[in-house]
């Protein structure tokens, strides 16, 4: 199965942290057979004086899913990633987000659509995020979203179209 991944980081040393990773995930998911640049946005859904980095992965695995998803998390605890301190930044700011040391997103899973309590693929709000359609459309931008029936290039334009009349 080829696993589509986003890993994000707005931690100072977050190229490093994104480089490291995507070594992890290699080791515990499968091999990288595409990478993205990485690149830089701000936060969305909450407010941070540090930028994100964002690099969009394809892997290929033997592993299931859910597998994917728990070797996802894993990689995000050796990293270094607190789920605890956040969730006591998030009830201080009352924001839904927080800045975290990495994040690591499953986007797609082959053509599958998966909607159980602990994973929904492809992303449900994948379509509402430039930082996300941005390295996905580098790599793979004619692919078409399982759900949405449209490349993600079409995708990407559209948001941007909609960003920049909101903008106005």
């Amino acid at each position: 199965m080829r696993v589509v991944l986003l890993t994000g980081s707005n931690a100072p040393s977050r190229e490093t942290i994104l480089e490291l990773a995507a070594e992890l995930l290699e080791q515990s998911v499968g091999p990288i057979l595409s990478r993205s640049r990485i690149y830089a946005s701000q936060a969305w859904g909450f407010s941070s004086d540090e930028p994100f980095a964002n690099q969009a992965l394809v892997l290929d695995t033997e592993l299931s899913p859910l597998e994917v998803l728990d070797a996802a998390l894993a990689v995000e605890q050796q990293v270094g990633r607190n789920r605890a301190q956040e969730q006591e930044q998030k009830q201080i700011t009352g924001e839904r987000y927080a800045s975290r040391v990495v994040d690591v997103d499953v986007m797609f899973c082959d053509d599958e659509i998966i909607s159980t309590p602990r994973l929904k693929v492809p992303h449900p709000l994948l379509h509402e995020r430039e930082f996300a359609l941005e390295p996905l459309c580098e790599i793979m931008g004619h692919y078409r979203h399982p759900v949405l029936g449209r490349s993600l290039r079409d995708i990407y334009q559209e948001l941007k179209e909609k960003q920049s009349t909101d903008n106005v």
